[in-house]
C-alpha cells in the first residue's frame, strides 16, 4: 500500500518514534510505500510531501519534534479546505492515512473519514487530556522536565526562604501539574478542574511557616482558575486575545498574578516561573518512546486490518483500535480519585489545595 503520513498539533516528544515505527514495520511487514505531508495539514492542503523511507527515519528515534514538522492549520476553516486534502490524497495516490495528532488534529481526520478517507488516527499530546486512551506520549517526557526544575526551584526556594510559583502547561487538564506536584513535592498543586481560592492558598503557606518551614513550592496548571471575583473572576488567564484556527486563546500568566497576589496576602517573598515549551523540547523520555513506537506499530496494523475512522489507543497497558468520534468527543481531565490521592499527601484539612 501507499500510505500518507502526517503530525499536527503542538511538537511532542515521541513523534519521530511513531513515525520510524510505521515507516518500519509497514516495509519490513508488509511491503508499503510511504509519503509524508509537512507541517501537518497545511501540507496536505498545499500537497506539500517528502519521501518517508528507511534512510528518512534512520537515527529519528531519541530526536525530539518531528521531521514532518507541524502546524495548527484547520483546513475546515477554508472554504475548500476539505476538497484540497481530498485532492491531494487522490493525486498522490494514497490508500490510506495516519494522522498524528492531539484532538484538533484528529477533529479533522474525523471529517475526511466521513468524506471517504481512509485515516487512521494516533493520540498525541502532553496534556495527556485525549479521550479513549489511558496516556499519550510526550507526558512522561513533559512530567520529568517539570520534576527536574521543581528539584532545582526547591534548593532555591529554601535558601532565600521564598515561596516559588511554576506555572506549567495544561489548558483544560491538570495531568501535568498534577503527576509533577506529586513527584516534584510540590505544597500547593493548582489545576483548571478546580477553580482555586487564593485567600485559601495563602493560608496553607502561612501555615507552613508557621510550623517551621519557611519556603513552600506553588504547581499551577496554565488553564487554572481563580475561583473569587478577585483578581480573575473564575476566568482562565490570557496572553492576548487572539484565537488559533480552532479557536483556542493563547494562555499563560497565571504564575505570575498568583505570585503577586500571594505576596501581598502573605508578606513572603514570591517568585514566579513559567516553564512554557521547555516542556515540549529535546529528547522524549525511554517511556514515551517505547509507548510512541507501540502507537506507530499499532497504527499500521490497523491500517492493513482495515479499522479506518479509528484511533489507536492504550487501555489496560494493550494497543486497542477505538473509533475517533469517542476519542474527539470529550477531554479526558483528573478525576476525583486522582485528587482524593493528592489531598492524602497533606497532613491537615486546610493544608489540601487541590482545590
Amino acid at each position: 500500500m501507499k500510505i500518507g503520513m502526517l503530525t499536527g498539533g503542538g511538537d511532542c516528544p515521541g513523534l519521530n518514534a511513531v513515525i520510524r515505527a510505521v515507516v518500519r514495520k509497514g516495509i519490513f511487514t508488509y511491503g508499503d510505500a510511504f509519503v509524508g505531508f509537512l507541517e501537518g495539514w497545511r501540507g496536505l492542503v498545499d500537497d506539500n510531501t517528502m519521501v518517508l523511507d528507511l534512510e528518512a527515519v534512520g537515527g529519528i528515534l531519541p530526536r525530539g519534534g518531528t521531521i514532518l514538522r507541524t502546524s495548527r492549520t484547520n483546513p475546515s476553516k477554508r472554504p475548500d479546505g476539505i476538497d484540497r486534502c481530498m485532492a491531494s490524497l487522490e493525486k498522490n495516490k494514497i490508500e490510506a492515512l495516519i494522522a498524528i495528532g492531539g484532538d484538533d488534529t484528529l477533529s479533522v481526520a474525523q471529517k475526511l473519514h466521513e468524506r471517504g478517507a481512509k485515516v487512521v488516527g494516533v493520540p498525541k499530546t502532553i496534556d495527556n487530556d485525549l479521550g479513549g486512551t489511558d496516556y499519550t506520549f510526550g507526558f512522561d517526557t513533559a512530567c520529568n522536565i517539570v520534576c527536574e526544575a521543581l528539584d532545582r526551584v526547591h534548593t532555591t526556594a529554601e535558601a532565600h526562604n521564598r515561596v516559588m510559583v511554576v506555572e506549567v502547561m495544561g489548558r483544560d487538564a491538570g495531568w501535568i501539574a498534577l503527576y509533577s506536584g506529586i513527584a516534584g513535592g510540590a505544597d500547593v498543586i493548582l489545576i483548571p478542574e478546580r477553580p482555586f481560592d487564593v485567600d485559601k492558598v495563602a493560608d496553607s503557606i502561612r501555615q507552613r511557616h508557621e510550623r517551621g518551614l519557611y519556603f513552600s513550592i506553588v504547581v499551577v496548571a496554565e488553564g487554572a482558575k481563580f475561583s473569587s471575583a478577585e483578581p480573575g473572576q473564575g476566568a482562565p488567564v490570557l496572553q492576548d486575545m487572539g484565537k488559533d484556527e480552532f479557536g483556542h486563546v493563547k494562555l499563560g500568566g497565571i504564575a505570575n498574578i498568583l505570585a503577586r497576589e500571594i505576596e501581598k496576602r502573605t508578606g513572603f517573598e514570591t517568585r514566579a516561573v513559567v516553564l512554557g515549551h521547555i516542556q515540549r523540547g529535546g529528547s522524549p523520555s525511554a517511556f514515551d518512546r517505547v509507548l510512541a513506537t507501540r502507537y506507530g506499530l499499532g497504527a499500521i496494523d490497523m491500517v492493513h486490518r482495515g479499522e479506518f475512522g479509528c484511533m489507536a489507543a492504550l487501555r489496560s497497558n494493550k494497543i486497542v483500535s477505538i473509533p475517533l468520534i469517542e476519542a474527539i468527543s470529550r477531554n479526558r481531565v483528573v478525576d476525583n480519585e486522582m485528587i482524593q490521592i493528592v489531598d492524602g499527601l497533606f497532613e491537615r484539612a486546610a493544608d489540601k489545595q487541590v482545590v
